[in-house]
Formats: C-alpha cells, structure tokens, sequence
C-alpha cells in the first residue's frame, strides 16, 4: 500500500482553481483500481490518498495530477507493508 500525502506549496484559493481537474484526476485514480480512499487534511493543507498497486505507476499517475502539473501540491509517497488489517480490509495488504 502507498501513502499519497499532499502539501499545498501555493495559497488555498489557487488549489481551488485547480480542483475540479484534481478531481477529475482522483476519480480516474478509483477507476483505474489505483486509490481507495482520499480526503482532505484538517487543517486544510492538503490530501491524502490510500493507494495499491505499482509504486512505478503510481507515481507516474501523481505526476499527471494538475495539482502537480500546475506546482500547487508536492507529494511524498511512503510505502507501507501491511501486515495485520481488520476483517474486510485485506486490500490494503497488496
């Protein structure tokens, strides 16, 4: 599983200008079987997305995100192993 946390580097107001194609990024991402779950960070100062599947991939998809395009997030990406997960979360193990 991977960690997609998003860093607004530019004033929310611009990341509002871009979020309708960010978003239109982030539902490609469901579809595609890539993110499985995603939301702001409170404060609001950026997202995070749950991801699986191939970190080559995955970050070839964050760098088409138009928040990355535009410079208005930095993403870092952690890898995690997981090895224990609730009934009914063994996606997360991928």
């Amino acid at each position: 599983m991977h960690i997609l946390a998003l860093t607004y580097v530019k004033p929310n107001e611009e990341a509002d200008k871009h979020m309708e194609p960010h978003m239109a990024w982030v539902k490609e991402g469901y579809a595609e079987g890539w993110f499985l779950a995603s939301g702001r960070k409170v404060p609001r100062t950026g997202g995070v997305i749950l991801a699986v599947g191939d970190r080559a991939e995955i970050e070839a998809y964050v760098a088409a995100d138009p928040f990355t395009i535009h410079g208005i997030a930095e993403y870092e990406i952690t890898e995690v192993a997981v090895t224990t997960v609730v009934d009914g979360l063994d996606i997360l193990k991928r």
